[in-house]
């Protein structure tokens, strides 16, 4: 029951739905600055999920035009307005919706809507109910960036944490922390890419490449040794790589990001089929894991947060991914090691499983580097 347990949680994986990991998860980037009785607002929301949710591209051409955007002005501000309240004290703060721009942000094109709240009076402490596409999407998250006093907080709205108080002029550091850190274990949870190319690494950890065939490890100690040395190398490399992309030191385009993405997981499952590297897989997967790293900073890039308050969201967000990670690992290698005797597992599960994983990320490739999207499998 076991072995199959371990070949079913590859099979799982390896046939998510394809277009889930095309793209960054949705987000939405709203700002509020507090002065007095009002609050000047902004929020960048993402092009292709308004156009799923209220219809953007009046022509049906594939592309959404200024022209377009513009005629769509009045429906976008009430859609969106419609699904954020904003409070001081008892009274909720009039939502009056101001000028419609665009911006790029790394996964594409956003309408930035400015809006402006009135309060009844002075606020010293404000509630924020934000539920826009929830109904539609339970993996959207709202990224709030907070002003008031000098001093800046960010909060993350999720479906089961969509109303938020804050105090003004306080800032609440060890929740801002936590929020981080449990959106980076979501991150990283449907992140399918990263997981993908983590556990097809981790499928030959059981064995010993031996005169071309795989013999199973004789103690669960060699194999932790294997995981552990691929875990850290991989936890290291990209570390590094979303603190220097999150500080501004490095910014590659994100289409190239996640293309490489996608070819590391090609790469890590051939090798499984046709072993070329079978000593120092850690080696792979700190390679492959700085051009990771580019990939999980996307969230905290956009968000564009003052210096201060950056490193309290990088170290959290940081922890958080590797948390998840480690609950991944920690889940799939007993059942891995209890299996590894079984004849099928060398050429059913490791070479099968990872000839299905080389299918998924070459359409997922194939999406990125020619930004298209196939229809879902």
């Amino acid at each position: 029951m076991v072995r199959w347990l371990t070949l079913c949680l590859l099979v799982i994986l390896a046939l998510m739905p394809v277009s889930a990991s095309a793209h960054k998860p949705s987000d939405s980037y709203l700002s509020l600055e507090v002065s007095g009785e009002r609050i000047e607002g902004q929020w960048d929301i993402a092009l292709r999920d308004l156009e799923f949710a209220i219809g953007l591209d009046g022509n049906g051409d594939g592309a959404i035009s200024w022209t377009e955007l513009q005629a769509r002005h009045t429906a976008i501000s009430a859609y969106a307005l419609a699904r954020l309240r904003v409070s001081a004290g008892a009274a909720d703060c009039a939502l009056t919706p101001g000028e419609q721009l665009v911006d790029t942000h790394s996964d594409g094109v956003y309408a930035v809507l400015r809006f402006a709240a009135s309060c009844a009076a002075p606020a010293q402490s404000i509630e924020v109910d934000y539920s826009l596409f929830f109904d539609l999407d339970p993996q959207h998250r709202g990224l709030l960036q907070l002003t008031a006093g000098g001093q800046t907080q960010t909060v993350i709205f999720a479906p089961a944490a969509a109303t938020q108080s804050l105090e003004l002029g306080q800032v609440d550091l060890l929740r801002q922390g936590l929020e981080f850190a449990v959106n980076g274990v979501w991150h990283i949870w449907i992140g399918f890419d990263h997981v993908l190319f983590l556990l097809t690494l981790l499928l030959p950890a059981v064995f010993l490449r031996r005169a071309r065939t795989w013999e199973p490890v004789g103690d669960f100690r060699a194999a932790f040794g294997q995981v552990l040395k691929i875990v850290t190398a991989f936890t290291l490399a990209h570390s590094i790589t979303l603190t220097l992309a999150a500080l501004g030191a490095i910014d590659l385009p994100t289409r190239l990001v996640e293309s490489v993405i996608a070819a590391s997981v090609v790469i890590a499952a051939l090798n499984n089929i046709y072993p070329v590297v079978t000593r120092r897989l850690w080696l792979v997967a700190f390679a492959f894991g700085l051009v990771h790293g580019l990939g999980f900073a996307s969230v905290l890039v956009d968000l564009g947060l003052p210096p201060g308050a950056l490193v309290l969201a990088l170290l959290s967000f940081n922890v958080g991914v590797e948390v998840g990670q480690l609950a991944i690992v920690a889940a799939f290698l007993p059942l891995a090691y209890l299996a590894r005797d079984w004849r099928f597992y060398p050429r059913g599960g490791l070479q099968v499983g990872s000839a299905l994983v080389v299918v998924v990320a070459s359409v997922w490739l194939f999406e990125r580097a020619l930004n298209v999207a196939l229809p879902v499998l």
